[in-house]
C-alpha cells in the first residue's frame, strides 16, 4: 500500500506505515496539510496489513507550528484538534518522530501519538503565548497531564523550547534515537511497541499528575503570584493558567471546551493582532528594498572602539560575546582601566549566577586589548566611536581615524542625535562612514539603530545590518535626522511630559499611565534612575526648569536619594511632598493657571505627539515602514509589545482621533502640534499605517 498527496504520503513496510509529512519550509499545519494526516491516518486504521504508525517530517523539521497565515481567516479543512483527536483515536500504536522543532501544533500533534521518539538535538515547546493566544487544540489539557501541572504551566506561559534531553526525563519523549536515524530509530520503536504488546497510550487518560494537583488551589496561586511582574499587561499568560486550571478541575472534553472558550476572544483580540503583527514586523525589518541579500557584505573579524565608558564598554561586550577580538582605545589611563574593569565586573556578576561559565568569562576578556594610542585601530575591520555627544569633538575624532584607519574598515558612530553626514565629511572617506546607534546599557539593549548615511556604500550598510544578529541586536535601517526614529520621538513625549507636570498633572501621575500602559516605567522615574545631573552643571545652570532646580538642590536622582521622588534606603520611590510644592510654585511662576487631567488625557498628550513625529519621520523617508518604527520602539524602549507599537496603536485608536486632537493642540497651544500630511491623509482615507490592526 502506498499514498499520497501534495503534503503527506504514506508507505507500509512489513506492518509498520510510515506516514510522512512534507510541507516546507517548516511543514506548518495548513488545512491541506490537516486535511492530509487525517485521511491517511484513516487509511492505515482500515487497512488490515498496518500494524503500527510512525508520523515523521521530511527536510529540517518536525511539525513547527500553525500556519499563521490562516490566522484571523474564515476556516478551512479539518480542524487541528479533530485531526490530534483522530490520531489519538487509532486503533494502532502512532509513534510521532521529531527532529527540528515541534512546536505549538506540532507538538499539541505530537502529544495527540500514543509514544514520541525524536533525536538528541530536537527541541520541542508551546510558544502561543508570544501570539498573545494559548494553546488551542489540546496544549493545555494534555501536557500537564503527561509532565505534571509546575512544569506545564511554565512551558505554556513562558513558550519556552525544551531540549530533547529534559523532555525524555519529564517524561515528554519516550525514547532518544541517534541523529540521522530518527526513521530507522522510531520504526524500531515501533516494532518494540508491537512486540512487547504495550498499550495505546492516550495522554487524555493519564490522570495520576492531575488527581496529584486536585484540592490545592495554592499551586495556581502561588505561580501568578511569582510571576506577576512578568504578566504585567498580557492577557494570554492568565488564559494559559485558567485553561491548566480547568486540565486540573474538570473531565478532559470539559477541558478542551475551556480551553476554546477562553482561545477564541484571545485569537480575536487586539493583542494577539499585535503580537502577531510583531511576529512578521520583525522578520520584515531585516528587508531593505534597494539591498538585496545578494548585496556583498565586508567580513568584520575585529572591531575597535573608541570609549571605553558605560556605552562603549556595553558595545565591547556584543562582540566579544560573539567570539570577535576588540580593542578598545580610551585617551587616559584611569579611564581605561576602569573600563575594562566594569566589562571583568559584569562578565563575572553573570558568571557567578550561573549563566556563564567561568571559562568563558577567561575567554571573552581574553578577547579583549586595551590601548591608549588610535594607531592600534590601524588593522580592525570596524571601528565604532562612542564618546562624548559633542559634533566637534565626534569630528576631530573621526579625522585622526580616517588617518589611522585601513583602507576599506568600515567607520561607525553610536552618536544618539547627531548628523551622520556631517562626521562623515570629516574624514576623507564618507563612504565608509555609518551610525550604529546602540542603546543603554548597551550589552543589554535588543536594538540597534543602523544609521545611513547619505554617502555610504551599500555593502557598508548591508554589513551593519547583517552583523546586527550576529551580536544579538536587532537592526533597524533609518536616515539621517536629528535623533532618528527612536530619539526623535521620544523627544515629543519628553516635551509634553514636562508641559503636562506645568500644567496640571504630577510627575508621579504621569509615570503612572505611561506604566499602565505598559511601558517599564515614566519618564520622571527613568530621569532618576540614569541621574538628573547627566548634562548639567552648577556654573550654568539658571533655576528655569523643574530639573535644574531639582539639581541645585542636590535632588539628582536615585543616586542621592532624592529626585523627582524620595526613596528610602532600598531605593524604592514615593511622591515627594517637597517636588509637589516645587511643581506649583513652578507654575504659578510662569503664569500658568492649572487644571486636572484624567488618565486617558495624560496618555493621548504623550502618545498622539510621537505618532504624529513617525508619521513624518515616514513622510520624509527616514524609516521604510511603519513597522520599522514600531520595531524601534518595541526593542528600544519597552513599548510593550501586545501594543504592536505607536504606529500600530494608531492604527487601533484610528489616525481620525489622532488627527482631531493633534488640530485641537496646534490651535489652544501651539504650531509643534501641527498634524503631519501622512496623518492628515490616513485620517481622510481611512487608510492604516500598518494594516494590521
Amino acid at each position: 500500500m502506498a499514498a499520497s498527496d501534495t503534503v503527506t504520503s504514506l508507505a507500509v513496510e512489513d506492518g509498520i506505515a510510515i506516514l510522512t509529512v512534507n510541507n516546507p519550509p517548516v511543514n506548518a499545519l495548513s488545512a491541506a496539510l490537516r486535511d492530509g494526516i487525517a485521511a491517511r491516518i484513516g487509511e492505515t486504521s482500515a487497512d488490515p496489513a498496518v500494524r503500527a504508525v510512525v508520523l515523521i517530517c521530511a527536510g529540517r523539521t518536525f511539525i513547527a507550528g500553525a500556519d499563521i497565515s490562516e490566522f484571523g481567516k474564515p476556516p478551512r479543512g479539518v480542524p487541528l484538534a479533530e485531526m490530534i483527536a483522530a490520531i489519538e483515536g487509532s486503533p494502532k500504536p502512532v509513534v510521532a518522530a521529531v527532529h527540528g522543532t515541534a512546536l505549538g501544533g506540532g507538538l499539541e500533534t505530537a502529544l495527540g501519538a500514543h509514544y514520541r521518539v525524536a533525536v538528541p538535538s530536537a527541541k520541542v515547546g508551546l510558544p502561543e503565548v508570544k501570539l498573545g493566544i494559548i494553546p488551542g487544540s489540546g496544549g493545555t489539557q494534555r501536557l500537564p497531564r503527561i509532565v505534571g501541572v509546575e512544569r506545564a504551566l511554565a512551558m505554556i506561559t513562558s513558550g519556552e523550547q525544551v531540549p530533547a534531553a529534559e523532555a525524555l526525563a519529564m517524561g515528554l519523549l519516550d525514547e532518544l534515537v541517534a541523529e540521522g536515524e530518527l526513521l530507522a530509530g522510531a520504526v524500531a520503536f515501533a516494532r518494540k511497541v508491537l512486540t512487547e504488546g504495550r498499550p495505546l497510550r492516550k495522554v487524555r487518560d493519564m490522570n495520576e499528575k492531575m488527581e496529584a494537583a486536585r484540592g490545592r488551589p495554592e499551586i495556581f496561586a502561588e505561580f501568578r503570584r511569582a510571576n506577576a511582574r512578568k504578566f504585567r499587561g498580557f492577557d494570554a499568560p492568565e488564559g494559559c493558567i485558567s485553561a491548566v486550571e480547568a486540565a486540573v478541575n474538570l473531565p478532559f472534553d470539559e477541558g478542551i471546551a475551556r480551553e476554546r472558550e477562553i482561545f477564541m476572544p484571545l485569537m480575536q483580540g487586539t493583542q494577539s493582532k499585535a503580537q502577531r503583527y510583531v511576529f512578521f514586523a520583525e522578520r520584515e525589518v531585516r528587508k531593505i528594498p534597494d539591498l538585496p541579500d545578494s548585496t556583498p557584505v565586508k567580513p568584520v573579524e575585529s572591531v575597535g572602539i573608541i570609549g571605553a565608558g558605560t556605552m562603549g564598554g556595553g558595545i565591547a561586550m556584543n562582540f566579544l560575546n560573539a567570539g570577535i577580538p576588540v580593542t578598545i582605545v580610551e585617551a587616559r589611563q584611569d579611564n581605561l582601566d576602569r573600563g575594562i574593569a566594569t566589562i571583568r565586573k559584569n562578565y563575572e556578576a553573570t558568571a557567578a549566577k550561573g549563566r556563564l561559565k567561568p571559562a568563558d568569562v577567561v575567554s571573552r576578556m581574553g578577547l579583549l586589548t586595551g590601548s591608549l594610542d588610535m594607531g592600534s585601530l590601524s588593522s580592525q575591520d570596524l571601528v565604532i566611536e562612542a564618546i562624548f555627544e559633542d559634533m566637534e569633538l565626534k569630528k576631530e575624532t573621526f579625522a585622526e581615524l580616517d588617518r589611522v584607519a585601513k583602507t576599506g574598515a568600515i567607520l561607525a558612530s553610536n552618536t544618539s542625535y547627531l548628523d551622520v553626514d556631517e562626521i562623515a565629511a570629516a574624514t576623507g572617506r564618507p563612504e565608509s562612514v555609518i551610525g550604529m546607534h546602540f542603546f543603554s546599557p548597551a550589552n543589554v539593549m535588543r536594538l540597534l539603530e543602523v544609521v545611513r548615511a547619505a554617502k555610504a556604500d551599500p555593502e557598508v550598510v548591508a554589513t551593519a545590518m547583517k552583523l546586527a544578529p550576529k551580536i544579538g541586536k536587532l537592526g533597524v535601517l533609518v536616515g539621517v535626522c536629528h535623533g532618528f526614529v527612536g530619539n526623535r520621538m521620544l523627544a515629543e513625549r519628553q516635551r509634553e511630559a514636562t508641559r503636562l507636570v506645568e500644567e496640571g498633572a504630577m510627575p508621579w501621575d504621569v509615570d503612572r499611565v505611561l506604566f499602565e500602559f505598559g511601558l517599564p516605567m515614566g519618564p520622571f522615574a527613568m530621569s532618576d534612575l540614569a541621574g538628573l545631573d547627566i548634562g548639567w552643571s552648577r556654573e550654568t545652570s539658571r533655576g528655569e526648569t523643574l530639573r535644574e532646580k531639582l539639581c541645585e538642590m542636590d535632588r539628582r536622582g536615585q543616586k542621592t536619594g532624592a529626585g523627582f521622588y524620595d526613596y528610602d534606603s532600598g531605593r524604592k520611590a514615593s511622591p515627594s511632598p517637597v517636588v509637589e510644592r516645587m511643581v506649583l510654585d513652578h507654575s504659578a511662576a510662569k503664569g500658568i493657571t492649572r487644571r486636572s487631567f484624567d488618565d486617558g488625557a495624560i496618555l493621548e498628550r504623550l502618545v498622539y505627539p510621537m505618532i504624529n513625529e513617525g508619521a513624518k519621520i515616514l513622510e520624509e523617508g527616514k524609516a521604510i515602514r511603519a513597522s520599522d518604527i514600531d520595531m524601534v520602539w518595541i526593542a528600544g524602549y519597552g513599548w510593550p509589545v501586545y501594543r504592536g507599537g505607536p504606529m500600530f496603536y494608531a492604527d487601533t485608536v484610528g489616525a481620525k482621533a489622532v488627527l482631531a486632537k493633534m488640530e485641537e493642540w496646534e490651535t489652544a497651544i501651539g504650531p509643534e502640534f501641527a498634524p503631519s500630511a501622512l496623518l492628515r491623509r490616513k485620517a481622510e482615507t481611512g487608510e492604516q499605517f500598518t494594516g494590521a490592526a
